[in-house]
């Protein structure tokens, strides 16, 4: 038997989770626990003990509870506060693809996206995907960045506080996209990261060369990211945590102590350990058993 705890999270802009609906997913998986909330109504832990393992109990607790929007988080208790944070940026951290906004000034947006929504998906190979998008681009004044980055540009909800809360607990803290560095450059420092990595748009005389420098940061360099993070950390992987939502970030998510799937395509949120479909980034910080009067704004 093992040690675990189910965290249900509902979004905090509108919260719905209760006590009878707590109860409501224990009794029907037989689980007798304790539970402790971490903010009303919002967010709680169900700790427990089980022999089955934490995604297929967190997705029958999930279907207990449907049609509420709650999510559920299964894991060990042991090690569930991590000490190393990388994430996504596009669609995740953001609410916007930065290819695709681009891709707009120059009147392509709705190819463009259509050829991202399919690498996300894991349809096509990010790297000639992205230098298929990005060939797209090419002659586009590199004054639009400002433009889009101050007009477009849209944070995800509880991405300041999950960042700010985890490296105020002494965690480190990576921005890792395969967008571009003239966007995570911005951004990564708007939300708080310590880093950010992501891929160079080559540029000539001011305008885009229809270019991106090699070697591309994709699937394979996320996960080098973040094994290269955790060796200069001197962390375990348990003790390390990454979030995304497309197919280059899947060998991430399942190399992470807790890789979740945030509002992802369907094949990373099946295939990712944790899952987040209804609640902001905070529900990161809860399912690592922070209490809200710890968030750090």
């Amino acid at each position: 038997m093992t040690l675990l705890v189910a965290t249900f999270v509902s979004n905090p802009q509108t919260p719905a989770l209760t006590p009878a609906l707590i109860a409501r997913g224990a009794q029907a998986l037989g689980l007798e626990g304790q539970t402790h909330w971490l903010d009303k109504d919002v967010a709680a832990d169900l700790i427990f003990e089980s022999t089955l393992a934490p995604r297929a109990l967190a997705d029958a607790l999930r279907g207990t509870l449907e049609p509420y929007p709650i999510d559920v988080v299964v894991q060990p208790v042991d090690g569930r506060r991590k000490k190393l944070f990388l994430a996504d940026m596009d669609s995740t951290m953001i609410g916007q693809e930065c290819i695709d906004e681009l891709a707009d000034f120059v009147g392509l947006k709705e190819q463009v996206s259509f050829i991202t929504e399919r690498a996300m998906r894991g349809e096509l190979s990010f790297e000639p995907a992205l230098r298929e998008r990005v060939a797209l681009l090419k002659g586009l004044d590199v004054k639009v960045i400002a433009t889009i980055l101050a007009e477009r540009i849209t944070y995800t909800p509880g991405g300041h506080e999950l960042v700010h809360t985890m490296r105020a607990h002494g965690a480190y803290t990576a921005l890792v996209s395969g967008g571009f560095t003239l966007f995570t450059g911005p951004v990564s420092q708007a939300i708080g990261f310590h880093e950010h990595r992501s891929n160079e748009l080559i540029l000539t005389d001011g305008v885009l060369a229809g270019l991106v420098a090699e070697p591309i940061l994709g699937k394979e360099a996320k996960l080098a990211s973040l094994k290269e993070l955790a060796r200069i950390n001197q962390l375990l992987p348990l003790e390390t945590m990454a979030v995304g939502d497309g197919a280059n970030d899947l060998a991430m998510l399942q190399a992470a102590g807790l890789g979740v799937a945030f509002h992802a395509k369907p094949a990373v949120a099946e295939a990712a350990a944790a899952r987040i479909d209804h609640a902001d980034l905070t529900a990161l910080l809860y399912a690592q058993g922070y209490n809200r009067r710890e968030f750090v704004a």
